[in-house]
């Protein structure tokens, strides 16, 4: 189907992977209807710490995603007025020897200078960002890390759309059902385009489940709080010795040297991460939680926790905390095979979902793939 000549995509899903196909649909040339169930976004994409994270991610694919995506939101940031973007970096955090040895280990990786990585020393971290504390004994400093405003990108890109001929936005609208190349809504209204993106984040009730019996995704919840401004500037984003955990990149042996988290960490899957956002408030986190249902409150010895580790780290004590709350992503399940979800459930109608914890980093790379499957033409 096709509008003035134009080919038409119709994307459905407002957080940042649903509005990055719509962009790059756009930027290429394509009508787009954009199509979300709330006003405006409200789950993970606004709800994270803003990181374009490259230094972590595992060998091979995933880094080559995130490398792509850097480079991509840099040169958003040109166009799209508001994203925030900042080629901060960021400081993975070493307090004990084991946390400095697998660093060094880490060193070592064949990809170690596709991930721009440093390791400090105590005093080099500290020049690096002044606000550490003299806890720090050493960092692996990532130079292709990177920030951007999580509760205001997603919103950003929209309104630079919204300037441009071709782009219909339909907030408050919850699809329910899907046929060849083409939606419909809860007004009863149908979307028809030559292509369909099902970019619906971690619901996967209504419209999924009609097409999908069991998807290869899980929903993980996290749990995180912003403080009032902190009275320095960090220069980078931070990660504790606790996210090597985590992280793809440092699963090598040095890892099980770390010995077991501390009881509420180990609990809750805690890893540290603060990013320090424009107006000087920090965001801190976060958790991990699988198992379903999720508990609707927050758990206060989890905060208790992580803002000690912060303190830790910081030269200045935390700020009050002003705000907390939790958000629920989707990931695949065998996430070490795939990146993400991508598959045509009908004829024209494709999901793409599950990226976890890559999202914010990942979703321009993923939506770049997707119009570039369209459109062979659709360069960078």
């Amino acid at each position: 189907m096709t509008s003035g000549g134009r080919a038409t995509v119709v994307v459905v899903g407002g957080g940042i992977l649903g509005t990055t196909h719509a962009l790059w649909a756009l930027e290429h040339d394509f009508e787009v209807v954009h199509v979300e169930r709330e006003p405006a976004a409200r789950g993970a994409s606004v709800r994270n710490f803003g990181l374009v994270w490259v230094g972590g991610r595992a060998g091979g694919p995933e880094l080559d995603l995130a490398v792509r995506a850097r480079r991509l939101w840099e040169a958003l940031a040109k166009e799209v007025q508001g994203v925030g973007f900042r080629p901060a970096g960021s400081l993975t955090l070493a307090t004990t020897g084991p946390e400095l040895a697998l660093m060094k280990e880490a060193m070592a990786r064949d990809d170690m200078a596709a991930r721009q990585w440093e390791l400090l020393d105590g005093p080099q971290s500290r020049e690096v960002n002044p606000e550490l504390s003299s806890a720090v004994a050493g960092a692996l400093y990532c130079r292709a890390d990177a920030l951007v405003e999580p509760r205001a990108a997603t919103h950003a890109i929209q309104a630079y759309m919204a300037q441009k001929s071709g782009y219909r936005w339909l907030p408050g609208r919850a699809v329910v059902e899907a046929a060849r190349g083409a939606v419909r809504d809860d007004t009863g209204a149908w979307h028809g385009g030559d292509w369909v993106f099902l970019c619906t984040g971690a619901n996967y009730s209504g419209l999924l489940a009609q097409y999908v019996e069991r998807p290869p995704t899980r929903r993980v919840r996290l749990q995180m709080l912003e403080t009032a401004p902190y009275p320095g500037r960090l220069t980078t984003a931070l990660a504790d010795g606790d996210s090597m955990r985590y992280y793809p990149a440092f699963d090598l042996p040095g890892r099980a040297a770390l010995g077991q988290q501390d009881e509420i960490g180990a609990q809750a899957h805690a890893q540290l991460l603060v990013a320090q956002r424009l107006d000087g408030s920090l965001t801190v986190g976060d958790t991990h939680d699988y198992d379903e249902p999720f508990p609707f409150d927050v758990e206060e010895p989890v905060y208790q926790h992580l803002v000690a580790k912060a303190g830790q780290l910081l030269r200045e004590p935390v700020p009050p905390v002003r705000r907390r709350w939790a958000g629920v992503y989707s990931e695949m399940i065998d996430k070490d095979r795939h990146l993400y979800w991508r598959e045509e459930i009908l004829p024209r109608v494709e999901v793409v979902n599950g990226p976890g914890g890559r999202g914010m980093t990942c979703a321009p790379a993923i939506a770049e793939a997707s119009i570039r499957a369209l459109d062979p033409d659709a360069g960078p």
